[in-house]
């Protein structure tokens, strides 16, 4: 018992590989973005609240103050 691909297989066949494909890119784009935002929320928590750029202040420097005794 032989069974033939009919062009009404292939029809369905293609349409239901480009919608799958359409769904992985766009589930893969969402997560990326997610993942980005999560990435940049970390890093903003991380860095000093006064310094922007993130640089430390040396420890073996004392801080300046605007007034010197």
């Amino acid at each position: 018992m032989g069974t033939s691909l009919t062009p009404d297989f292939w029809k369905l066949f293609a349409a239901l590989l480009a919608i799958s494909t359409a769904a992985t890119f766009v589930v893969s784009a969402a997560l990326d973005a997610l993942v980005l935002r999560l990435q940049r929320r970390r890093r903003q928590r991380r860095l000093p609240a006064g310094r922007p750029d993130g640089a430390l202040r040396e420890p073996s420097r004392p801080r300046q103050t605007l007034v010197r005794h």
